[in-house]
């Protein structure tokens, strides 16, 4: 894996690369529609920079064949 592949997002991170809020992020990861965070102590995560943005690639590509 590449150092950007290891990458980690904050939520902070995470609500600036999508424009999301915090509660939507949270909902859709309920739901299942983005990202896992991942736990990296007992009162922090964090996102995989990949994972969001292969997210974000998705979704524009799903709004292009439409």
């Amino acid at each position: 894996m590449s150092t950007d592949e290891k990458a980690v997002l904050t939520l902070p991170e995470v609500v600036e690369l999508t424009s999301l809020s915090k509660p939507t992020i949270y909902s859709y990861v309920r739901d299942g529609i983005f990202p896992r965070q991942v736990r990296i102590g007992p009162n922090r995560v964090v996102w995989r920079r990949d994972e969001v943005l292969s997210w974000l690639e998705e979704r524009t590509a799903a709004r292009e064949a439409a």
